[in-house]
């Protein structure tokens, strides 16, 4: 069994794949004995990881840190200094490029901030943007007007707003929408697949048709990062 780790800037979350599924855990109850090794990513403090790593190292399994890379098989990353690329989009990425080799794929990764990634047919990863997480958005503008204001009960919708929190939540849930569609372009207007995860994500997929939501998209990545490393 493997221990998938994703740590973030607040908290650390798991997955344990057994080669076949992945099933969500708690690090307080680990199967340590049915563990052969960890695969962990790492955006956020270290000082989250440390304990885990030495849980790791008392049951003798081994543990491999995901690295963003210039190519991995003949996927190739858009970064020219891809050690700035988040790992997280990174794996996303990988994700997309295993699960749809050959296609075009738009990846949404929708949290604190919002990435949107291309990857093409050819397994070249074009770039990407980074935005402001919907709810960022809408603090921002909170925040630095005097104006405009939220109700803290108004949902993230598409209508024309016809009040203010209206007009923030669906001013911001139209802009992420609108890059989406115009990372579009960068693929010509081709068939692509939409893969959408993070706390957003259900929501933003719902706005397009045939459009995937997957929790797991990142520790999908993280396991595949590891299976292709070894592979080269």
């Amino acid at each position: 069994m493997k221990l998938l780790v994703d740590v973030g800037n607040t908290a650390i979350k798991a997955v344990l794949f057994d080669g076949k599924a992945y099933q969500t855990c708690e690090l307080s109850s680990l199967p340590w004995l049915q563990i052969k090794e960890l695969v962990y990513a790492c955006v956020g403090s270290t000082e989250l990881l440390a304990p885990l790593l030495a849980q790791a190292q008392q049951h003798a399994v081994p543990y491999f840190e995901a690295q963003v890379s210039a190519k991995l098989n003949t996927l190739s990353c858009a970064y020219q200094q891809y050690q700035n690329l988040g790992i997280d989009r990174w794996l996303a990425v990988i994700a997309a490029y295993v699960e749809f080799p050959e296609q075009n794929c738009i990846i949404i990764d929708a949290g604190t901030a919002t990435t949107i990634d291309v990857l093409n047919s050819e397994g070249a990863h074009l770039g990407g943007w980074i935005l402001p997480g919907l709810d960022l958005m809408t603090s921002s503008l909170t925040q630095n007007t005097q104006r405009v204001f939220d109700d803290g009960q108004t949902p993230f919708a598409t209508d024309l707003g016809r009040n203010t929190p209206n007009g923030l939540k669906n001013g911001a849930m139209v802009a992420t929408i609108g890059a989406i569609e115009q990372a579009k372009q960068h693929l010509n207007q081709q068939d692509c697949h939409l893969l959408f995860a993070g706390g957003y994500g259900k929501l933003l997929a719902e706005a397009f048709l045939d459009a995937q939501f997957d929790s797991l998209l990142v520790f999908k990545g993280l396991n595949y990062w590891h299976e292709l490393t070894i592979k080269q």
